[in-house]
């Protein structure tokens, strides 16, 4: 025992256990500050080194190295540094500019000189980059941060959206496009087989807003429908969708839905509507469409809200489409027009099949509409 002792408190095991300390450290005060958490000393002292060297090679040949290069590291700061810490790098970057605005001389003896411009300039970048600073540690989240965490919220409203693999003999597809071209929307599909897999459940929703105005909230309620799908009696879904809305008390706290209940064996499904357009169904055998409407209000307008079913059946051959507004109403044109529309581009696709024809007919219908617009198909193959 004495020995491993004086083993361990030999010179080369102190200096490992000081690496190892050492290199945990360094490890966590990187994770701490990538969260937005840790100091930003080594930043704003990297920053700082910076700012004297870009005066020392101002002065040492002007031409080629303007003053305004100054503004680098301050737009640096702006996206590195809290804004405390941005405070004393302006400090120096100040400093900077007297001293070559004296070495220089004055800006009326010649070029590449301490201009009022180059002052504004740097100023400007200055206010700017302290804006950003102020906005990042309001929000918590570094700069880099960021976009990994948009790039991520936007994932996980797609990963919700993704419809399961259904059984031979079903075909199903989903287009999402949102307003403007952007990469969020306030349409969303969650989707989930319930019943030992033996039903479909698949619930469309356009929230209000479009855009990113509505992101956030498809993202909390995309995650809370998906929550409730499969958790309550079909017949449930929406009451519990409309009490969890009224709950968050927002501004802009309505939504429109509809919850699609399909029994893949035998065909037979149920709508659910809360203030949604009414869904179409191709009748393979006559080669009609019918609108399936049913009666609900919207969610998250009152409470006691009742959800009636309307009910039907998919034949070999039958497709059912389920879409929001923004397929078939514009300013100019109502619902019943859009209907009447999206149903003869789909007439294209009877003869040749439905398989990716979901994104070709928002191409069709409503192409430079700026609103979200979802469509979901379902054909039971023949």
């Amino acid at each position: 025992m004495a020995g491993q002792r004086a083993a361990a408190e030999t010179f080369p095991a102190r200096m490992k256990r000081q690496l190892h300390r050492v290199r945990v450290g360094l490890r966590k005060s990187g994770v701490d500050y990538f969260r937005g958490d840790g100091s930003d000393w080594i930043a704003l002292a990297a920053l700082l080194l910076t700012v004297p060297l870009i005066a020392a090679v101002t002065l040492a040949n002007p031409v080629w190295c303007s003053p305004a290069v100054l503004v680098l590291p301050i737009v640096a700061g702006g996206l590195l540094l809290r804004p405390a810490s941005l405070l004393g790098l302006y400090a120096a970057a100040a400093t900077a500019l007297i001293v070559e605005s004296v070495e220089l001389g004055p800006y009326a003896e010649g070029p590449a000189r301490v201009t009022p411009g180059t002052v504004l300039v740097v100023a400007a970048c200055g206010f700017f980059g302290l804006l950003i600073a102020q906005f990042r540690s309001r929000v918590g989240v570094p700069w880099r941060r960021g976009g990994t965490m948009l790039f991520d919220l936007r994932e996980r409203i797609r990963v919700h959206g993704k419809l399961p693999v259904l059984p031979t003999g079903w075909h199903r597809e989903i287009a999402l496009r949102p307003a403007g071209g952007q990469s969020f929307s306030g349409d969303f599909v969650v989707a989930a087989r319930t019943n030992g897999g033996r039903t479909l459940e698949v619930v469309l929703t356009d929230v209000s807003g479009k855009g990113m105005d509505a992101g956030s909230r498809s993202l909390l309620l995309s995650g809370a429908f998906g929550g409730l799908l499969g958790s309550l009696p079909p017949h449930a879904f929406l009451t519990a969708a409309n009490g969890y809305l009224l709950r968050q008390n927002w501004d802009e706290g309505f939504a429109t839905s509809i919850h699609l209940v399909l029994d893949l064996d035998s065909g037979d499904y149920e709508l659910f509507t809360a203030g949604h357009p009414p869904a179409v169904q191709l009748h393979a055998g006559t080669g009609r469409w019918e609108e399936k409407a049913a009666e609900g209000p919207l969610l998250g307008v009152y409470d006691g809200a009742q959800f009636d079913p309307v009910k039907g059946s998919l034949r070999p051959g039958d497709v059912l489409m389920l879409f929001t507004d923004g397929l078939v109403e514009t300013a100019d044109r109502d619902i019943s027009e859009g209907i009447d529309r999206l149903t003869g581009e789909a007439d294209r696709y009877v003869a040749g099949g439905f398989h990716g024809a979901a994104w070709h007919l928002i191409e069709a219908v409503a192409k430079d509409v700026n609103d979200d617009r979802a469509l979901l198909l379902i054909c039971r193959e023949t």
